[in-house]
């Protein structure tokens, strides 16, 4: 059955590269683990984010001349309010979480792009997202954007119960939490996922520690899944916050 369907593609958008100068408006604990910043400027009357998968570089203050950049996700936009929303999962004592613990309404904060989109498009009869606290953002906002109807299954790895989202959305959305001990340990993912029933036209996308990205999408593949119904991505590194993986 699978294979009369037209494989999904990934539309590759471009968009002008703009830095922005953005002040924070609101800050808030989603979780324990988990901050979301809103900032505003009069920039982002043009801010454009074609994917919910699509990152910011944010530029973050240093004490030496080296430039301080990390890569974020627009959890939520509003060109008319001049409004962007940003979550930072406390997962490491890097720049970005020291940044984000101490931020006050009035702080300032550089961002650059979304320099592009990876927007997938195609005859996709249902979704299935499986990530960790750093995709959250990601997931949280394809709930908010997937059409009414839409069958979406999510596996998010979090450390507890406590860092459990709601998430609004109109599609028939089931979200499984996977509670894990360690965020670079596959395990309990695999364990989650091991009985998903992907038919024919399920899309799966991953994102989480490299290697447990790489652990799922290799469970997938040996399972029979197709690599063009795949999207995969390691959104950080075990001691190395500061590098991302893409496996596409």
């Amino acid at each position: 059955m699978r294979d009369t369907l037209t494989p999904p593609t990934i539309e590759r958008l471009r968009f002008e590269l703009k830095r922005r100068a953005l002040t924070v408006t609101a800050k808030n604990h989603v979780t324990p683990q988990m901050i979301r910043i809103t900032l505003t400027s009069e920039d982002l009357g043009d801010f454009v984010s074609g994917s919910f998968d699509d990152h910011v570089k944010i530029f973050l203050p240093s004490e030496t001349e080296e430039k301080v950049m990390r890569d974020y996700t627009p959890r939520r936009y509003d060109t008319d309010a001049r409004e962007l929303v940003l979550d930072f999962a406390l997962h490491d004592a890097g720049p970005a979480t020291a940044w984000a613990v101490e931020a006050k309404v009035g702080d300032t904060l550089n961002i650059g792009g979304p320099r592009g989109s990876r927007k997938i498009t195609g005859d996709i009869d249902a979704w299935v997202l499986i990530g960790d606290e750093t995709a959250l953002p990601a997931m949280g906002r394809f709930a908010e954007e997937a059409a009414a109807g839409a069958k979406v299954s999510m596996f998010a790895a979090v450390r507890d119960a406590a860092e459990e989202q709601v998430f609004e959305s109109a599609a028939d959305l089931d979200v499984t939490w996977v509670h894990r001990p360690e965020a670079a340990d596959a395990g309990a993912l695999l364990a989650a996922v091991r009985d998903v029933p992907f038919g024919a036209g399920t899309f799966i996308w991953i994102a989480a520690e490299a290697s447990v990205t790489q652990a799922v999408r290799a469970y997938f593949i040996e399972a029979g899944h197709p690599l063009v119904w795949t999207k995969s991505a390691g959104y950080w590194v075990a001691g190395e916050p500061d590098k991302t993986v893409s496996f596409d």
